[in-house]
Order: C-alpha cells, then structure tokens, then sequence
C-alpha cells in the first residue's frame, strides 16, 4: 500500500485493549479474584498479558485451565464478566504517546473512532474514565452489531456514525483479527505491534498494510508532523 496521507485518510478507527489502552492489570486482577476464591495462587500480570486480546476464551485457560470447549466455560465467563466489572478503574491507562497522538489527529481534522470486541458494558465506561479518549466520535462495541471481528460489519457501522466511506478510513490493532476485519471493510490496516501479541503469532503474516512501534509512529504514516 502507498504512504498513507492526510487529507485522503479522513478518520482512523482503533482497536481498544493493546492499541488505545493497557487493561492487562484490571484483567489480571479479576482472574486472580477468581483464582483467590478457589485456593489458588495469583499469578503475574505478564502471564495474562499476551492473551488479552483474545478476552475471556484467551484468558481463562490461563486463569482457571477452562476453555471454551469446557461445559463450564459459560458460567465462569459469566463470572469472570461479574469480577471484572468490580474492577473497572483499577489500572488501565492509555499507552504512552495516545493522548498527544489523539489530539494531533483532531488538531489536523482527522476524526477517531473505537471498533472493539469488548462489550458495551465495559467499553463505555472505561472510555469515559480515561480523559485521553474523552473526544471519541463513533464507539462500537462487541455486542453493538450482529457480529464481532474479524467480521467487518462493526468497522463499517463505525464509518457510517462517522459519515465517512470506509476508503477514507484506516484501521489500527493489535490482532490479525483486525486486520482482517480492516480488509474486508475495504478500509486500510495498521498493525499495532506494541499491543497484545499472542505467543507465536508472526505480525508479517497479518498482511497489514503498515505497521507502527509506538502509538505516535501513526502521526509519521499519516504525513503529519
């Protein structure tokens, strides 16, 4: 894919968890609540780290031996969804580098959405308390459209609430989930690689169209200085 330019990109759209913000402690203390009320140990938040992406089915097995597979799965996510929400502003910061990145884009008239798997429940909230995040135009959750990602529907429901063809946007996450999703929405692809990269997942087989080290490296791939 050529450069990526501004005025031609006239929105950016991010995933949340490993892309806008660091969750990782506020999951990893819920797993361990979990992990405390059965006798067990906690473990570290670099344990859980590399599975948050893939949200409770990435989580639990580490947490609790429990994947989705497992007939109790549906009620310990339940639980795990019941603990985490007990948790909610326990930790999670944006990344370094979001907030001055975020207010660049407004600066220059790019408007900024969230497409996430995560659920309204939790995403609304955590967007409202992180004030980096405060100027959010279009936030579409995991049960906002019929489907989640790698499905574009979510992406090119957010692109609607924008007012802005999908050609205009580019999306930015940390899962070769994204940048499928971003494909399909005929919408360009960013792959966050400072985000929640599973064990051994190879970014370079994502077929990203750019990637980026650090949140402020997008502002370089958009010609904005």
């Amino acid at each position: 894919m050529p450069p990526l330019r501004h005025p031609d990109i006239r929105a950016v759209l991010f995933d949340l968890d490993g892309t806008l913000i660091d969750s990782a402690v506020e999951l990893a203390q819920a797993l361990n609540q979990m992990r405390a009320r059965r006798g067990l140990p906690a473990l570290p938040v670099q344990r859980y780290r590399p599975h948050v992406g893939s949200g409770a089915r990435g989580l639990l097995p580490i947490g609790l031996g429990t994947g989705p597979a497992h007939t109790a799965f549906e009620a310990l996510r339940n639980e795990f969804f019941d603990t985490y929400a007990g948790c909610l502003g326990a930790g999670t910061q944006p990344f370094e580098g979001v907030a001055p990145m975020l207010q660049r884009l407004q600066a220059r008239g790019i408007r900024w959405g969230i497409v996430t798997n995560k659920i309204e429940r939790f995403a609304r909230p955590i967007v409202a308390q992180a004030p980096a995040l405060a100027h959010c135009a279009a936030l579409v959750a995991g049960d906002t459209t019929a489907h989640t990602k790698p499905h574009p529907e979510p992406l090119l429901e957010a692109a609607r609430r924008l007012g802005i063809a999908p050609a205009h946007c580019i999306y930015v996450g940390d899962d070769p989930r994204d940048m499928q999703a971003g494909r399909s929405a005929g919408m360009g692809t960013i792959a966050a690689l400072y985000g929640y990269i599973a064990p051994g997942e190879d970014p370079a087989q994502w077929a990203a169209d750019h990637s980026i080290q650090a949140p402020m490296e997008l502002l370089q791939k958009l010609g904005i200085d």
